[in-house]
């Protein structure tokens, strides 16, 4: 019965354009009306890393929960931890409407909704007042007009030094002009040491993470590894939207520019997963994203290197019970492989992606 409610209630959020459809389910999650979902834990699907401990590998993307309003609700549908933001400075209300655009075909998204948000201090208040659970992150950005942007994402870290679990830094939007320029090796030098020189100050012991592109050469890889490994850097999550187009067979909003999601950002992104991984070694967290809405997805990014995953388009897709779908699945899989850990599935597929091109 459940799932057939799940089903109607998706249903009728789609006859509503993308955007106030997102605010409705942002409100249902914030009044108690979409309940909890009953998630019995399974061990082996518990992660730790960076000092964190993660009752199982799958999180809330950032970009859903903008406002840092509704984690509480996110957590107990059954997410292992929900990152929360992008949150900068300042509240802007980021592009014109309209900005999302859903291929049902292709169960993805376009956006170029350029950091919408009410700004540091709205995201903290809900974060000081609202009932949370499980792992928190505060995905920090910079706001389009500002004169010095990695002074953003400083502000950042002692904006939420209090009220996160982990940080992660948002070089990677393709909806803020230049933003992505900051990926460039001597732009990246500088944001991270000023960055984690303001969390060894504010908020020491706190992990910050690097959300990167999928539209990366195998050279950007490389300096974006170096810069990495060289700065007492938490971990990376790869990735966000891709500019690209490939893969699409829905043609009826695909030339709209933006970011794009969803299941055809899998190979992409997980193609740079793995090469990170390479790059990296074995011991940098590193966390997935881009078309998981499966477990079998879901598995597929920890087999290419994964720690743990994170999801956002699938979703808006497959409703308020996926991420207990996903556990489940999860758990069978851990049957079927006899493993005692879900961990013990990353790299097993790393090579194989690692050796396809990247924008495959």
């Amino acid at each position: 019965m459940s799932a057939l409610l799940d089903g109607i209630a998706r249903k009728a959020l789609f006859t509503f354009d993308p955007e106030v459809a997102h605010g409705l389910s942002i409100a249902a999650l914030k009044s108690g009306l979409v309940p909890g979902c009953r998630n019995d834990t399974d061990p082996r699907l518990a992660v730790e890393l960076a000092g964190l401990e993660f009752p199982n590998p799958l999180g809330m993307a950032a970009g859903y929960d903008k406002n840092a309003e509704v984690a509480g609700p996110l957590a107990r549908l059954g997410f292992g931890f929900v990152e929360v933001g992008t949150v900068t400075p300042r509240p802007q209300d980021g592009n014109p409407k309209p900005r999302i655009f859903r291929l049902p075909g292709d169960r993805a998204v376009i956006n170029r909704l350029g950091f919408n948000n009410r700004g540091h201090e709205a995201a903290r208040v809900n974060l000081s007042t609202g009932a949370r659970s499980g792992v928190l992150g505060v995905n920090i950005g910079a706001n389009k007009d500002a004169e010095d942007r990695i002074g953003d994402y400083v502000a950042g870290i002692g904006a939420f030094a209090k009220v996160a679990d982990y940080f992660t830094v948002n070089v990677s939007s393709p909806n803020t002009p230049g933003l992505r320029n900051l990926q460039s090796r001597v732009a990246l030098a500088e944001l991270l040491g000023r960055v984690l020189s303001e969390r060894a100050a504010r908020a020491p012991g706190t992990p910050v993470f690097l959300k990167i592109a999928p539209d990366l050469s195998d050279a950007d890889l490389d300096d974006i590894a170096e810069e990495c490994l060289s700065h007492p850097l938490d971990g990376l999550i790869v990735s966000n939207t891709t500019l690209s187009r490939a893969g699409l067979t829905e043609t009826r909003a695909s030339s709209e520019s933006g970011g794009l999601s969803g299941r055809p950002l899998f190979s992409r992104s997980t193609i740079v997963l793995a090469k990170m991984r390479q790059r990296l070694g074995a011991a940098m967290p590193l966390i997935g994203v881009g078309g998981i809405d499966s477990a079998e997805t879901a598995a597929e990014k920890i087999r290419a290197g994964a720690d743990l995953v994170q999801l956002y388009t699938g979703f808006i897709y497959g409703g308020p019970m996926l991420p207990s779908r996903i556990l489940s699945g999860l758990s069978r899989i851990c049957d079927d492989e006899q493993i005692a850990r879900i961990g013990e599935l990353r790299d097993s597929r790393t090579a194989h992606y690692a050796s396809l091109p990247s924008g495959a």
